[in-house]
């Protein structure tokens, strides 16, 4: 059987509008894994922010993996290429460390050009959607439409709190994984799981660094 390392990455600005949270990419990879005869070696988790998250630098979980991979002369699973990035030349840079991707809505046959394709088709519609909506405020605006609900304030006020509850769960829900294997390693003390996770490269929902009391938060909204 063929060995492949898995990577399932998660952040919460983009976990939503992909519909693929770490859950969902995990059964992905699991029925692809199943139907293509692999053995898996190693699975990785990396929660990461959206700004800056297409520089590998700020990708250690992605970099650990990659050098795995290239020990083991195994390929890396992902679920769905924006997994890995949504920018076509970082996907270019991580063919340059002559480690195989698949990923598994594409095929076990999906080569590497076809990758940069797929990259830069899904780079150029998201230029085409964002410069479709600038015109499109920009004309609303010009005819001297107010942009925005103006009238609502509280009630808008309200939304915006139950979005940041929302978007707090789903944070800790999708760092949970993390720190449970952090966990499983013998640490437990918040501060030791706070260090574990800052010497691992990941943010806080709010892209600082981990304490005590944001991990206690965590565990507090991962709750059922």
């Amino acid at each position: 059987m063929r060995s492949v390392v898995t990577y399932l990455g998660v952040s919460t600005g983009r976990q939503g509008k992909s519909g693929l949270g770490l859950a969902a990419q995990r059964e992905a990879v699991a029925r692809f894994v199943e139907a293509e005869g692999l053995t898996v070696q190693a699975e990785h988790v990396e929660v990461e922010t959206g700004k800056g998250s297409d520089a590998l630098d700020r990708r250690p979980v992605l970099r650990e993996a990659l050098a795995q991979a290239r020990r083991a002369k195994a390929s890396i699973v992902v679920a769905k290429l924006d997994r890995l990035s949504r920018d076509v030349h970082f996907i270019s840079g991580l063919m340059t460390h002559k480690v195989p991707f698949v990923v598994t809505e594409l095929g076990a046959d999906a080569d590497p050009f076809l990758l940069h394709l797929y990259a830069a088709l899904a780079e150029k519609e998201r230029a085409l959607i964002s410069e479709r909506t600038r015109v499109a405020l920009a004309r609303k605006k010009a005819q001297g439409a107010l942009l925005g609900n103006r009238t609502n304030l509280g009630q808008a006020q309200a939304m915006g709190q139950r979005a940041n509850a929302a978007a707090a769960d789903a944070f800790a829900r999708n760092v949970l994984p993390v720190i449970r294997q952090i966990q499983a390693s013998g640490v437990h003390s918040f501060r030791a799981i706070a260090t574990a996770l800052n010497a691992r490269g990941i943010p806080t929902a709010r892209g600082g660094q981990w304490h005590d009391s944001t991990v206690r938060n965590a565990l507090k909204h991962a709750a059922p």
